[in-house]
């Protein structure tokens, strides 16, 4: 082991999240500027990095130096590659030129305008539910809807690997918090088993698609669980709208289960390409998130350029025109390929796929070369996962071509065999 290795080893992300006795309030930044400043190697490399044109298979990056180059893209959420879609830019346009580039008040005052409305029709229509209400930003959307919703007389039961904005408006609710292993039923029984008969306000939550693993929530089984124990539940299907499913309409059509999930939320960032997220669900819902979710009623619309860019991807979701099929290609060609060289991907069943290394060390060294080398991907690490989980992640993109996959896969092989990740 270099060196290097062993002092990344000493690093870690929660020793710069406490102020320390003696300190002020600050302190803690000045130590994280030194070890970013020290030449060690900590992860945090390229973030931040800047993109030099739209998102597309290959990029140009400015990397801190100033240096810039071309990378295969590999870490992108654009798996439908609909942020530069022609239809859905001329729908951005024409928006722009409407209503300008900014809404200047939020959503309850005089932030909504017909394309607004349209959206929100369109996602309810999309989902087979009586509205929508659409959120500035996915973050903002999983925050408000859960705080609005539960309070300290509810209890809200998660798995473990639901996105960090789940987790925060669970906390920012109130309520109290339960956590099974990930997409382990017998755990989830046990504990809504011994829910007592008085806590009548129950929510099971859970990712439809695993930001971090690409497997799918057994929502089948969720949703047998919930009428068992009578729990509401809701869906954060962020990595699976436009992709997962028989038409793309995510996790629950994938089980079947669509009217039996009572807040379909996602993300407008991910396969749509655009910003915002949103909750279809029945118009009683909507209407109380409008007044009770903080970060819609405190936080200035969506623009309308992004709206209607969104209307026009919408169309495309609607009639499975978005590109799926050609997607789902090059997902299955990119797993076969990582296969067959011989790595762990987990149990991906979405256009994320995991690529597991298992040592944080040699994961940060070979993040560094794999951008170096011209493949760009996500590097995940404590506290996305444990450590001895750590993992490079791979999004595959429609508009890869197999050449380009087969060049990122043997620069990745490469790579993984020179650390031992593979033989």
């Amino acid at each position: 082991m270099t060196g290097q290795l062993k002092e990344t080893m000493n690093i870690k992300f929660e020793n710069f999240v406490d102020t320390l006795d003696g300190e002020d309030l600050f302190d803690k930044t000045k130590r994280l500027d030194e070890v970013l400043s020290s030449g060690v190697l900590t992860g945090n490399e390229a973030l931040g990095m800047v993109t030099m044109n739209k998102v597309q298979p290959e990029s140009g990056i400015k990397e801190k130096d100033g240096s810039v180059h071309s990378v295969i893209m590999l870490g992108s959420n654009s798996y439908l590659n609909l942020s530069t879609h022609p239809q859905v830019m001329q729908g951005a346009r024409e928006a722009l030129e409407k209503f300008g580039y900014g809404m200047g008040a939020v959503s309850n005052y005089a932030g909504i305008t017909d394309i607004h409305k349209e959206l929100e029709t369109r996602i309810a229509r999309f989902y087979g539910t009586e509205d929508a209400i659409v959120f500035p930003s996915g973050y903002g959307a999983n925050v408000g809807i859960v705080s609005a919703l539960c309070g300290k007389n509810d209890i809200i039961i998660n798995d473990a690997a639901n996105h960090a904005s789940i987790f925060d408006g669970c906390v920012l609710s109130g309520a109290e918090i339960k956590v099974f292993p990930h997409r382990d039923m017998k755990y989830l029984e046990r504990i809504l088993s011994r829910i007592p008969d008085e806590k009548t306000g129950r929510l099971i939550i859970t990712d439809g698609v695993f930001s971090m693993d690409g497997d799918i929530a057994p929502l089948d089984r969720i949703v047998e669980l919930a009428q068992k124990y009578n729990c509401r539940i809701m869906v954060d299907d962020a990595h699976g709208v436009g992709i997962v499913g028989k038409t793309g309409r995510g996790a629950a059509e994938h089980y079947n289960v669509m009217d039996k999930i009572d807040l379909h939320v996602g993300m407008l960032s991910k396969g749509p390409g655009g910003l915002g997220g949103y909750c279809a669900a029945s118009k009683k819902i909507t209407q109380y998130l409008r007044l009770y979710a903080r970060s819609y009623f405190f936080s200035t619309a969506l623009p309308a350029s992004v709206a209607g860019g969104l209307n026009e991807v919408f169309k495309l979701l609607e009639t499975d025109n978005a590109g799926r099929k050609k997607l789902w290609d090059n997902i299955n060609y990119l797993k076969e390929k990582l296969v067959k060289e011989g790595f762990d991907i987990g149990h991906s069943q979405s256009a994320v796929v995991p690529v597991m290394i298992y040592d944080e060390a040699v994961l940060f060294e070979m993040y560094e070369k794999l951008r170096q080398r011209g493949v760009y991907v996500n590097i995940v690490t404590y506290p996305a996962v444990r450590r001895k989980e750590c993992r490079l992640r791979l999004c595959a993109m429609k508009d890869l071509t197999f050449e380009q996959i087969d060049r990122a896969v043997e620069i990745i092989a490469e790579l993984g065999r020179e650390y031992g990740i593979i033989k």
